[in-house]
């Protein structure tokens, strides 16, 4: 299934004014588990850190998590970037208008873009699943990151985090290059990047899966077939 026309559709109806994109970061909250979780380790590592810090999210999308980090303290540099033109003008226009001025948005491709080793916190959610040259991405992310700081990955797993349970099933979203990471793979890879210290989880287990399919899947796949459902779906919301 192809999942970017379904996001395009999305940006046009939440993009009009700043409180539809403010109640569009609200229901991403509440449609996915994953967004709990990453949440939770970022208010972990923030514990104890001064003001002071500079952030990457590398590969923003629609900037949800930019919000968030930029909310919790205007003294951070967060640095946004995104392979996708059209999303980085949508946030960048979207964090003028609200007046959150430690956040900038770029255009890069994160298997050539790193910076030179002065970011404390690298988050990269869903992303990693969309590029094929992951090894690259991850030496970069080394090269980017202070001694002290820390990489947060969030991507589907080989447990069914794209909806693949077999290895001749493909994975729900066509954009994807691989239908999940094993635990040991994204540790192994991490550790040819550069990185000696990691951790790796698998945090769903089966009511993420079905909240998952409820919340996510089954809506998407009825905006693919057509986009009055697009009006359904939020009188569901």
């Amino acid at each position: 299934m192809q999942y970017d026309p379904i996001k395009r559709t999305l940006g046009e109806a939440f993009n009009k004014k700043p409180v539809l994109r403010k109640l569009f970061y609200r229901l991403l909250d509440l449609l996915l588990l994953r967004t709990w979780h990453v949440k939770k380790e970022i208010r972990l590592w923030a514990k104890g850190k001064g003001d002071d810090l500079f952030i990457l999210d590398a590969g923003s999308g629609f900037g949800q998590y930019d919000f968030y980090l930029s909310g919790k303290n205007k003294n951070w540099d967060i640095t946004a970037v995104d392979v996708k033109a059209e999303q980085i003008d949508d946030c960048s226009n979207f964090f003028k208008k609200i007046g959150r001025n430690n956040v900038s948005f770029s255009v890069e491709d994160l298997t050539k873009y790193h910076t030179n080793g002065d970011k404390d916190l690298i988050l990269s959610v869903d992303v990693m699943e969309h590029i094929l040259e992951d090894v690259e991405v991850f030496k970069n992310f080394y090269k980017s990151l202070k001694p002290s700081g820390m990489v947060l990955i969030s991507t589907p797993s080989d447990q069914g985090g794209s909806d693949v349970h077999d290895h001749d099933h493909d994975s729900f979203i066509d954009e994807h290059v691989r239908d999940g990471y094993n635990i040991d793979e994204i540790r192994e890879k991490l550790k040819k990047a550069g990185f000696t210290k990691t951790e790796a989880k698998y945090n769903y287990g089966t009511p993420g899966k079905i909240s998952w399919k409820i919340s996510m899947k089954y809506p998407i796949l009825m905006l693919n077939k057509s986009k009055l459902f697009f009006i359904k779906i939020s009188i569901w919301i």
